[in-house]
C-alpha cells in the first residue's frame, strides 16, 4: 500500500526535494529522470522508520532503467506532498545485494 502510494505521488509529480536531497542528487549526477524511473519500476521499501522524530518515513529501493540502484528516503505519502529526503546509490560496502544494510 504505501509503495503504491508512493509511485502515485510521483506519477502526479506530487513530490519535492529536500535542500539536503537536492544537494546529494547534484553531487552524486542523479537526475530527477533516474529518480523518477527508479520509483516508478519495481521497489520494495528495505527500511521502515513509522516513529522517526521528524515524521514518519522510508527507505526505498529501486532501479533506474540503466540498472543503476537507488536508495530514496522519503516522508510516509500520507502527507500532501513526498518529501524526498536524501538519495544515493548503496555502496557494496554497507548494502548487500542494495537491500541488506551490513554496517
Amino acid at each position: 500500500m504505501i509503495v503504491n502510494d508512493i509511485q502515485e505521488k510521483i506519477r502526479s509529480r506530487c513530490y519535492e526535494f529536500s535542500r539536503h536531497a537536492l544537494d546529494q542528487s547534484i553531487r552524486r549526477d542523479i537526475s530527477v529522470n533516474e529518480f523518477e524511473e527508479a520509483l516508478l519500476g519495481k521497489v520494495e521499501i528495505v527500511e521502515d522508520y513509522p516513529d522517526d522524530k521528524y515524521g514518519p518515513s522510508c527507505l526505498v529501493l529501486g532501479y533506474a532503467s540503466s540498472g543503476r540502484a537507488l536508495h530514496v528516503l522519503c516522508s510516509y505519502p500520507n502527507r500532501p506532498v513526498l518529501k524526498v529526503i536524501t538519495i544515493y546509490e548503496p555502496g557494496r560496502d554497507r548494502w548487500f545485494d542494495d537491500r541488506i544494510s551490513i554496517s
